[in-house]
Formats: C-alpha cells, sequence, structure tokens
C-alpha cells in the first residue's frame, strides 16, 4: 500500500492516541485498516475521516450521534442535510445544558455569600429560595 500510515504516524498528526483510532475503527467509525505483518496501515485518506469525527466530537456529538452521521442517512443525502438535522437536536441539548449551567452559577453564587453558621440554617435558606422561586414560576 503506497503512502500507507502506521497507527502511530497517523495519532501524531491528529493528535488522538493510538488507542482512539482503534476504538474508532472496532466501533465502526472507520473502516478496518489493511494489515503489513500484523501491524495496521493506513491510506491518506484515514486523516479527513478523522478530522470529521473530531469535528463532531468538539459539537459534543457522541460517538453513535456521529455513527448516525457517517452511516445513518441515505447514501445520497448531502452533508449540509445530515449536519442540519444533527444539529438542530444538539443546539436544544446544548442550550437546556447552559441553563442548567446558569442555575448552577447562581447557586454557587448564594453559596459564596453564604452567612449561615449551620447546614441546619443552610437548608432551611435553600428552601426558602425555592419556594419563592416556585411560587414565581421559576422552577
Amino acid at each position: 500500500m503506497a503512502n500507507a500510515l502506521t497507527i502511530t504516524a497517523v495519532a501524531r498528526r491528529t493528535g488522538l492516541r493510538t488507542s482512539a483510532i482503534r476504538y474508532y475503527e472496532s466501533v465502526g467509525l472507520l473502516p478496518a485498516a489493511d494489515r503489513v505483518s500484523g501491524r495496521r496501515r493506513y491510506g491518506p485518506d484515514i486523516l479527513p475521516r478523522l478530522a470529521l469525527i473530531a469535528a463532531g466530537r468538539q459539537m459534543g456529538f457522541t460517538i453513535a450521534e456521529i455513527g448516525v452521521l457517517m452511516y445513518g442517512f441515505d447514501p445520497d443525502t448531502p452533508a449540509a442535510e445530515r449536519w442540519q438535522a444533527l444539529a438542530a437536536r444538539k443546539l436544544v441539548e446544548v442550550e437546556a445544558l447552559i441553563a442548567r449551567a446558569e442555575s448552577m452559577k447562581q447557586l454557587l453564587g448564594s453559596a459564596l455569600r453564604c452567612q449561615c453558621l449551620t447546614l441546619d440554617a443552610c437548608a432551611r435558606a435553600f428552601q426558602a429560595r425555592t419556594c419563592r422561586a416556585e411560587d414565581q414560576g421559576r422552577y
């Protein structure tokens, strides 16, 4: 195989660990590598595929969702249509995650301003705060 890359060379070029590359192969995100003397050899086309996987991971897609991106659509489905379908769903998840993080930030700010002498006093304060928030439709 001309221009064959060892798994170590692929790892070096992509910044991935060799175990990640083997994992992606085992779950079907990468085609099985050719073997020379029992060692994996990849063609240069593996690099764009790994870049696609990395982009999906950076966007928060799971391995399963990346599998759907690659193989879960009719083969004639344009890439843009695939991304848009998955991104629309993921964006809803991310917005919920941001809302939860904002709520956590507010609660942590409250904890930083705490003047309670006992945990029981804190519990009553948080309970009162939660009840007020529920009464106002915030929760």
